[in-house]
């Protein structure tokens, strides 16, 4: 026989995945950029592309869960950050790096890329839309140094040409200062 579970603890724990639910996926619907996770063999394809060494600084713009930044440390020896509007994604980011044994490497920050300081980056990653890109393109223009790598999954940078170009996976790598971004 299976108990009655009081109707006010259904309705309580009901209204807690919705909050949660709001913070996952609505929350970074509003700022544009639904959550949509990348396949790990995708992301160590364009960290490879990019050329990664270790102690270089990595920021993921809109790092979701942070799959990218542990990766980046783990596997590339990078101090990896991440820019995530959503709260819940930072949390969840956070505990992946606390897991995987790499949270000294991670850095997540509650935070809007577009108003982010990224100056000391080595190496931007970037999945999203090329509306997001179109308006993150000059915030990228105004902070990034020469030299500096940026990796764009599934979208082309209006107006930049990329350096490098993996059409199996369509990852494209720009760097700053080439002919390609100015």
């Amino acid at each position: 026989m299976i108990p009655e579970i009081p109707l006010i603890i259904l309705v309580f724990f009901i209204g807690i995945l919705l909050v949660l639910y709001f913070f996952w996926m609505i929350i970074p619907m509003i700022s544009g950029l639904p959550w949509i996770p990348t396949r790990p063999a995708r992301i160590h394809h364009a960290l490879a592309l990019a050329h990664i060494s270790p102690g270089e600084i990595l920021y993921d713009l809109g790092s979701g869960d942070g799959r990218v930044l542990v990766m980046a440390a783990r596997e590339f020896g990078a101090r990896a950050i991440g820019i995530e509007i959503s709260p819940i994604h930072c949390i969840a980011a956070r505990v992946n790096a606390l897991l995987r044994g790499i949270n000294n490497k991670v850095e997540i920050r509650w935070a809007s890329f577009y108003k982010a300081d990224f100056k000391d980056a080595d190496v931007i990653f970037v999945y999203m839309t090329s509306k997001e890109a179109t308006r993150l393109r000059p915030h990228l223009e105004r902070q990034l140094r020469p030299g500096t790598r940026v990796i764009s999954i599934s979208c082309e940078i209006d107006g930049w040409q990329p350096v490098e170009f993996n059409r199996d996976e369509l990852i494209y790598l720009y760097r700053m200062g080439s002919q390609s971004t100015n």
